[in-house]
């Protein structure tokens, strides 16, 4: 078992930046990857970045690309996602996500534990 507590969400203005943090406790050593995902209102969760537990390789939304960076301090098995140039469709709960093996990361129905969302809310 894995458990998932996100933070760091908020309300923040276009163009602003915003650090989102997973802190995770449980079996984390048999973790393969972290990732992020996102649920904006009305819409279906989205793949946003994920981090590999070996080597650290991540992957990104092309839709996020180049503004969000994931990133894992092992020491306090947390996972961050730095979010730059915010936009107002960035909007939504977003969601910190683990699972224990490889496979399709952009698929959410993969990933075995979830946490239960921190609120983005990006004004214009």
């Amino acid at each position: 078992q894995v458990q998932l507590v996100e933070s760091g969400g908020g309300l923040v203005q276009a163009g602003d930046s915003l650090r989102l943090s997973c802190a995770a406790s449980g079996r984390t050593s048999s973790t393969h990857a972290m990732g992020w995902f996102r649920e904006g209102a009305g819409k279906e969760r989205e793949f946003v970045a994920v981090i590999l537990a070996s080597g650290g390789s991540t992957y990104y939304a092309d839709s996020v690309k180049g503004r969000f960076t994931i990133s894992r301090d092992n020491a306090k098995n947390t996972v961050y996602l730095q979010m730059h140039s915010l936009k107002p469709e960035d909007t939504a709960v977003y969601y910190c996500a683990a699972r224990y093996y490889r496979g399709s990361y952009y698929n959410g129905r993969e990933y075995q534990y979830w946490g239960q969302g921190t609120q983005v809310t990006v004004s214009s």
